[in-house]
């Protein structure tokens, strides 16, 4: 899996050529039977063939395959045979039989499963038919149980690893515009974000939520999810600035979250520092903090480092998911919106968290402090300070 311009194409024309070829321009190779298979005729032949970094180009002279048009197939010097198909003609694969096979840009196919299955009965050639994928990851379930399969060996490729042959200006570009978005960590970053059975967030319902702009706001907090130690191998302290903009009617708001600032492996002053720093970078109005496993020792950490912090202590009575599941409604309303390209990280955990708990590894940091955040900031609001123009709304 690789972002756009990685060389995905060079892997999967090499891996071929590592399958096909032998010691010598006419000595048998592992594989004699290949499928090359794309979403189009079209695709195959002017991308995995023919393409810049497609087979003929990266083949030496010697050991160059013949292209027979009539035929749609490669023919190495050695006899061994690739054919062209069509993932849009999943049935064209019925019949022929394989050793071999290169799959490219799976994830985009339109008939991706039956394509997908009917190239597996027909790898049955040879000792270990085995195949290569090539593909910028989307979030569909013929990748995700590829991915679950055991046999299954996984590398990635953000697009940087390939720019000695891109463009200066391309990478620039794409960066400046889509660094730190979801789209980024996928078309660029080569990473499959997908949503979680029975996720309180979707993917679809974040990206919805972006903003370019954050208006000003009437009142913002930070809010600190402490970890139980502080050292590398500890879970990272969640830091999440939020604020809420009062727009007419008591009823009439909307929440922005502003900024990740979560740390991993800090002490306890740094982490405070980190959050006092947010505070001052946005002028925040408190610090909210969970006290569940520091109790009296978070705020004398935190009022170590500024004595006259604007200071809340939470304590968790429920379990995350159900403490997560009120914020989460907040945002099927519409009432949230998020700093677009800011809150990656934030947006991935929160579509692992479900109606079961957190589905991702560790714990979920950020999310923990999203949710006080917002609990302090809208949720709760008897129990937060309010500026004087807030009372009178």
């Amino acid at each position: 899996m690789g972002g756009r311009g990685a060389g995905k194409t060079r892997a999967g024309a090499e891996w071929v050529r590592s399958e096909v070829e032998g010691s010598t321009p006419l000595a048998p190779g592992r594989s004699k039977r290949v499928a090359l298979v794309g979403e189009t005729i079209e695709q195959v032949r002017e991308v995995m063939v023919m393409g810049d970094s497609g087979i003929l180009a990266c083949s030496p002279p010697d050991r160059r395959p013949v292209w027979e048009a009539t035929r749609k197939r490669l023919v190495w010097p050695n006899g061994a045979v690739a054919q062209v198909f069509s993932a849009h003609e999943p049935e064209s694969l019925r019949g022929p039989q394989f050793d071999a096979a290169w799959v490219d840009e799976l994830a985009k196919w339109k008939k991706a499963e039956d394509a997908w299955d009917m190239l597996q009965f027909g790898l049955r050639l040879g000792q270990t038919p085995r195949q290569v994928v090539t593909t910028t990851p989307r979030n569909v379930s013929v990748l995700k149980r590829i991915l679950d399969n055991g046999s299954t060996v996984v590398t990635h490729a953000p697009t940087e690893a390939n720019s000695a042959y891109l463009a200066d200006s391309f990478l620039a570009e794409v960066r400046a515009r889509y660094a730190g978005t979801r789209l980024g960590r996928q078309e660029l970053d080569g990473i499959l974000l997908e949503d979680a059975e029975g996720a309180l967030w979707t993917l679809a319902m974040l990206e919805a939520l972006q903003v370019d702009r954050i208006p000003d706001l009437d009142r913002v907090v930070v809010a600190v999810d402490p970890p139980v130690s502080g050292h590398g191998a500890s879970d990272s302290c969640g830091i999440v600035v939020a604020g809420v903009r009062m727009a007419g009617p008591p009823r009439d708001w909307v929440a922005y979250v502003i900024e990740d600032c979560t740390v991993q492996g800090a002490s306890p002053q740094g982490w405070a520092e980190a959050a006092l720093a947010a505070m001052a970078r946005h002028g925040a109005e408190r610090l909210v903090a969970e006290v569940n496993q520091g109790g009296n020792l978070v705020e004398s950490v935190i009022r170590q480092v500024d004595p006259l912090v604007p200071y809340r202590a939470v304590r968790a009575s429920r379990g995350k998911a159900a403490r997560a599941e009120p914020v989460a409604a907040l945002y099927e309303q519409g009432r949230v919106k998020h700093a677009r390209g800011r809150l990656a990280d934030l947006e991935e955990q929160m579509c692992q968290m479900t109606v079961r708990g957190f589905e991702g590894r560790g714990s979920p940091d950020r999310v923990d402090a999203l949710v006080w955040a917002l609990q302090d900031l809208v949720l709760d609001p008897a129990a937060g300070f309010r500026q004087p123009r807030l009372r009178q709304l």
